[in-house]
């Protein structure tokens, strides 16, 4: 078990634990909850080791082992399912042992090595991690695609991944679905539902956490606080136990007002002035109940259109896509003054393409579109916190959106999204993803916008933040169209569900629930296929089998050398020339780095540089794809013969 005593631990000057205990026991599935800086993450490093406690002592069994996701990636030429793979550090030594077994001919190694590559189901893990990449979002191409080749949030999926696929006794994940969309989170949490470890994670999803996790540790008070609940019963227990501290704290005030009114009666009246004194040391020992106070900060709505045009857009065999790509075709939509609508599907389905279209940002490749006069469109996209002005605060956001209000109107407009006193002249490049959040929110609620688009506004928000969320979304009078990870969030502000897939939006007969169910049997299928597909290795029976002779693996590696050569040659050639022309362009972007290129009187040199640049980014592109079709090809003619080997050891 993971025992926490008298934990203290302090950061920057400030105390974020003070004799703080906690118990998590083997098995425990449990979420860390608190308000931002409260120290979520800062108990994860002190769990894993990462930093030391001031005081205090954290007991984890010495024997286990510990896996979290890693917050970089380093841009690898290594396939994404062979990333994922090594996340199990015990798997990746047991085959560089095998290797070198089968390179020594040492049978004995071999059938030892084969018995623990059984114990620890290493003749599955490719399977394995198939079903984890493509649970996560990744199509059987990208599998094979380098890890380099893919952009920050999606190798911090693969990261997610390695942490999964790693046999460990403790799991911990801070914030495991931040650009997830609703199908991973599903798989997900699936999948650490059917954890057999200890789990730890840190969620701002209520609804993920529900169904994940049977123990609540709320940190508050600078204390570590249990409860033997999921996330809803924990909001309950705790509103129970603030009712009941409250009710303490009013009778303890109620008592000691009483007392102090006595001591000022009577504290110079010779007959009552023991009694009185006694009553001023009794005032002086009380521990003093603390008042409750909301955590909650947020209290906003949105602001009532100006014209509500209905219907307010209107789409009828509309094909949708980027030059000559459709991505979405048939489109068949009516958007009212009443529409509330969740938009379901996977990453990549086309989501984000319709919401776009809709924002007036993607024009139609074909089809009717028809947008109604007086439409004002409220719009967050996925990469909405990229458009504020990081130099700029969040008052003078609001300025530039209203010059005719008062400072002190939009000063306390901000402070329904918590920017209190100097925070709103703080420059939005000094602010937190949350805090940008807030304020991209807050300029669009202040636009009134008769039709709302959200595409994943949650990411960066707390639990707070996404509840005041929620319920101002419940009270808006305009149209919405919403693409989000958060069921709670979705369930509470739609009724009515499309689905993207395949190309096509179809209305989706049912619920949230249903969906749920609908993936998790989609899931399971694509599972299945995956696993017959990869056809996970079997152990090969020694009985049945003769071991190879020294002098037949010699014989079998002679046989591959000689095959391969020309293969190997070939490849080690594109690999010079695409080193050349690194260099290459390395020397040109030196050049374009010189200000003084861009000179009217160095035009000429300028446009050579570019023309040159391109040619050189073609050919390497020519180069790296022959590259790479050649060295898979060596790889398949290296595994057949490590596979020979193996059947015969």
């Amino acid at each position: 078990m993971i025992q926490i005593k008298n934990l203290e631990y302090m950061i920057a000057g400030h105390e974020l634990f003070h004799d703080a205990c906690a118990q998590i026991n083997p098995g425990d599935k449990v979420g860390l909850i608190g308000k931002n800086g409260s120290g979520k993450s800062t108990l994860l490093s002190l769990i894993t080791g990462k930093n030391q406690p001031d005081n205090g002592n954290i007991n984890i069994p010495a024997d286990w082992v510990i896996s979290t996701v890693s917050q970089e990636t380093p841009a690898l030429d290594l396939k994404a399912i062979d990333y994922v793979i090594e996340g199990d550090h015990r798997y990746t030594e047991i085959q560089k042992l095998l290797s070198q077994a089968i390179k020594n001919n040492d049978g004995e190694a071999i059938g030892r090595i084969h018995n623990e590559m059984e114990i620890i189901d290493g003749y599955t893990i490719r399977s394995r991690a198939a079903i984890i990449l493509s649970g996560l979002g990744f199509s059987e191409d990208q599998h094979s695609r380098k890890v380099k080749e893919f952009s920050g949030g999606w190798r911090m999926r693969l990261n997610l991944a390695q942490a999964l696929i790693l046999r460990s006794d403790l799991l911990l994940l801070d914030e495991p679905t931040n650009h997830l969309d609703l199908d991973a989170v599903i798989f997900l949490e699936n999948y650490l539902k059917n954890y057999n470890g200890t789990l730890i994670i840190i969620s701002h999803d209520r609804e993920f956490l529900d169904h994940i996790v049977k123990k609540i540790i709320h940190i508050e008070n600078k204390q570590l606080n249990e409860y033997t609940a999921n996330y809803t019963k924990f909001e309950i227990m705790r509103m129970e136990k603030r009712n009941q501290q409250q009710a303490m704290y009013d009778k303890q005030q109620a008592a000691i007002a009483h007392m102090k009114e006595y001591v000022e009666r009577f504290r110079y009246k010779a007959t009552k002035a023991k009694q009185a004194q006694s009553r001023l040391k009794a005032l002086e020992k009380m521990d003093l109940i603390a008042a409750v106070h909301s955590d909650s900060h947020f209290t906003f709505q949105f602001r009532e259109p100006e014209s509500l045009p209905n219907p307010i857009i209107q789409m009828e065999g509309l094909s949708l896509g980027y030059n000559d790509h459709t991505v979405l075709n048939k489109i068949k939509i009516n958007l009212t003054s009443g529409s509330r609508i969740g938009l379901l599907g996977k990453n990549g389905a086309g989501k984000s393409t319709l919401v776009k279209c809709l924002a007036g940002e993607l024009k139609p490749l074909s089809g009717k579109f028809h947008c109604s006069t007086g439409v004002q469109v409220g719009y967050f996209a996925q990469e909405q916190l990229e458009h504020l002005r990081l130099d700029e605060s969040a008052l003078k956001h609001m300025q530039f959106l209203a010059p005719d209000r008062k400072e002190l109107e939009l000063r306390s407009y901000l402070g329904s999204f918590a920017f209190n006193g100097d925070k709103v002249n703080n420059p939005a490049s000094t602010l937190s993803g949350g805090e940008k959040a807030r304020l991209a929110l807050a300029l669009i609620v202040w636009q009134k916008p008769n039709l709302l688009l959200l595409d994943e506004p949650t990411n960066h928000l707390d639990l707070d933040m996404r509840e005041a969320l929620t319920l101002a979304l419940q009270n808006y009078n305009g149209a919405l169209v919403v693409v989000s990870h958060d069921r709670h969030l979705l369930k509470s502000t739609t009724d009515l569900l499309y689905l993207v897939d395949d190309g096509r939006v179809t209305e989706f007969d049912g619920d949230l629930d249903d969906y749920h169910k609908y993936l998790l049997e989609k899931q399971k299928s694509e599972q299945a296929k995956l696993k017959e597909c990869r056809n996970a290795q079997k152990r090969p029976d020694s009985k049945s089998q003769q071991q190879l002779s020294r002098m037949q693996i010699k014989q079998l590696q002679s046989k591959f050398k000689e095959e391969t050569r020309d293969l190997r040659k070939r490849i080690s050639v594109l690999s010079e020339k695409i080193d050349e022309i690194a260099l290459k362009e390395n020397r040109i972007q030196e050049q374009l780095a010189d200000n003084n290129i861009y000179n009217s009187e160095n035009k000429p040199k300028l446009n050579e540089l570019l023309t040159e640049q391109g040619n050189l980014q073609h050919q390497k592109e020519k180069f790296e794809e022959e590259w790479l079709i050649l060295s898979e090809e060596f790889e398949q003619k290296q595994n057949d013969l490590n596979l020979k080997l193996k059947e015969n050891s």
